[in-house]
């Protein structure tokens, strides 16, 4: 794996270089962001960015490797309170949704910069990707469901409905991401019953 950051310097800008992208990637997307529009975002020359990353996909990975960490740590901080698979699940997908639509840029930048659309650093982007879909694969096998269900395509189904919602929520709407995570999972839950 090619190494991302480069040694710390004590003027360090690495922080604002990170939100600044996260922003720009949300705003215009990945490919329609320049270093260079990085660069006058955060009042630094575009050659001073390559300090801190070799090249634009590096950047990304770091922005992704944020978005995935907060997303994580939402989700891991929810379902520790609950003991129920049904409830750990629902606490999840809240969270996951919360963290999507409440949290900002770094998180939507996972969602909407797929792996694919990145050639240079897909492999990095879907390592991070498994590492937290993992997670809810594990929630969902936890699951008391009929032997017949595949496992796989409720936990895609339920994800792609949660990371769908970013395009039509409105904040401050008729529901919030939590009314909107629980329907959610009371349909794929009410689809299991015989």
């Amino acid at each position: 794996m090619t190494q991302t950051l480069r040694a710390p310097r004590s003027d360090n800008r690495l922080p604002q270089i990170l939100d600044e992208s996260a922003r720009l990637f949300r705003e215009k997307g990945y490919a329609a962001t320049s270093m260079r529009d990085i660069a006058t975002a955060v009042d630094m020359l575009p050659g001073s960015l390559y300090y801190h990353f070799a090249a634009k996909e590096d950047l990304l990975v770091a922005v992704y490797e944020e978005g995935v960490r907060l997303i994580t740590d939402k989700v891991r901080a929810a379902i520790a309170r609950q003991t129920d698979p049904w409830q750990k699940l629902e606490a999840a997908a809240v969270a996951h949704l919360e963290a999507l639509l409440k949290t900002g840029d770094y998180a939507l930048v996972v969602i909407r910069v797929l792996p694919q659309d990145v050639p240079k650093a897909a492999a990095r982007l879907v390592a991070l990707r498994d590492g937290y879909d993992n997670l809810f694969a594990q929630l969902v096998a936890a699951l008391p469901l009929p032997p017949q269900t595949d496992r796989q395509s409720f936990r895609l189904l339920l994800l792609g409905a949660l990371n769908w919602s970013q395009h039509w929520y409105h904040d401050g709407g008729r529901h919030s991401p939590r009314t909107i995570a629980r329907s959610f999972l009371r349909l794929l839950r009410e689809a299991q019953l015989p």
